[in-house]
């Protein structure tokens, strides 16, 4: 198992091994460990020891450490992705909690509790689904605090919370009583008594994301996890990153789904070759897309509004490809493809998912109708 050293902020985390070791020990661990429990992930199983393999391996520092880069965060969670969406996505949502970290001007914050996130010692969620929503109108926040000495007294009930169990940490925005408009971002640990996880109804997939209902009851939040005490500019310095990390989802997937329609090639390619998407036109819109995003990547600190326009857009592009390529395997496979054990159904379930997770397709559509063309 290779190892990262951690240092106590966002900017000197140095790693012993560099971002092609971590991808190729993110390799070996999605073939020894993740593939065989991908079917039980996908049926409840939080797959946490697994998680903790990965971030021993670094795969939650790469964007973390010492000249890292987003993009190979992308990349690690694209190889995860690749075996198991429901664990790309539990990815996502561990270095999404480190981004937040990163992000944020709490240089205490980010010293205690970035390294412990990185190394898998704190897993976590986002909690930004209902905020994400209320900042484009579609939903009011859902948490509401009052200002107290010393930090915050918080109240409400999140409907959705991924990667989260008893010992672990979320990122929430929370309204704030007589300053309206001005809500505050921090972070909630689950190990409080005032926050109760409730088990949610059985999803379509993704059962073992460790996806909750989060009741939050007279909750004090203090200073020291306050990761902004004003969210909107902090989550307009993130966003970009926030979403351009969901992109290893989707090309996970759908790397998967032209492996797929590779494997039945022989036996049945006299027949497939009539379908309208084929293992080339995947391939070549796959590389298009992971090319807008390395690119995005690149430049992730760029406040522009054509910058972020361009982020919407290729979120959006990666979610509507990954519904096409799932249906398209399904169609290449056909029958053996519809059988319960073959994992072509189990990614066309998934890639609805990559399309309703926060922001969704329809979102991303509202979102590019009011951005500036």
């Amino acid at each position: 198992m290779l190892a990262t050293t951690l240092a106590p902020s966002a900017s000197a985390i140095p790693a012993e091994a560099s971002p092609a070791e971590v991808l190729t020990e993110v390799a070996r661990i999605c073939a020894s460990d993740l593939a065989p429990a991908a079917r039980a992930i996908d049926e409840g199983a939080y797959p946490g020891d697994i998680l903790r393999r990965f971030a021993a391996a670094g795969a939650f520092g790469l964007h973390a450490r010492a000249g890292g880069a987003l993009n190979d965060a992308v990349a690690a969670m694209t190889t995860m992705a690749q075996t198991c969406v429901s664990t790309g996505f539990m990815a996502w949502c561990q270095n999404t909690l480190a981004w937040y970290l990163m992000m944020s001007d709490n240089a205490a914050l980010r010293a205690r509790l970035l390294p412990k996130v990185v190394s898998g010692e704190v897993l976590g969620g986002t909690g930004l689904s209902n905020p994400m929503k209320s900042f484009f109108g579609i939903e009011t926040l859902k948490l509401r605090g009052t200002r107290v000495e010393g930090g915050y007294r918080v109240k409400g009930l999140l409907p959705w919370v991924s990667n989260l169990g008893p010992d672990h940490f979320f990122g929430a925005v929370f309204a704030l009583e007589g300053r309206e408009g001005q809500p505050v971002m921090a972070l909630i640990d689950c190990a409080d008594p005032a926050v109760t996880l409730k088990p949610c109804e059985p999803f379509l997939a993704m059962d073992g994301t460790g996806t909750y209902a989060v009741q939050v009851r007279d909750l004090f939040i203090p200073d020291d996890l306050v990761l902004a005490h004003e969210a909107m500019p902090f989550v307009k310095k993130m966003r970009a990153g926030f979403i351009l990390l969901q992109a290893g989802m989707a090309f996970g997937l759908m790397r998967d789904c032209l492996a797929m329609m590779g494997e039945v090639d022989g036996p049945l390619g006299h027949v497939n070759r009539y379908l309208p998407m084929q293992a080339s036109d995947l391939a070549n819109e796959i590389e298009a897309l992971e090319a807008e995003v390395a690119a995005l990547c690149a430049s992730v600190d760029d406040p522009s509004p054509g910058f972020f326009r361009r982020v919407v857009a290729a979120r959006l592009a990666a979610g509507d490809a990954s519904v096409a390529a799932a249906n398209a395997a399904m169609l290449h496979c056909g029958a053996r493809g519809y059988v319960a054990a073959h994992r072509c159904q189990r990614r066309l379930r998934e890639s609805y998912f990559v399309a309703i997770v926060t922001p969704a397709t329809k979102q991303l559509r509202l979102m590019l109708d009011q951005l500036p063309a």
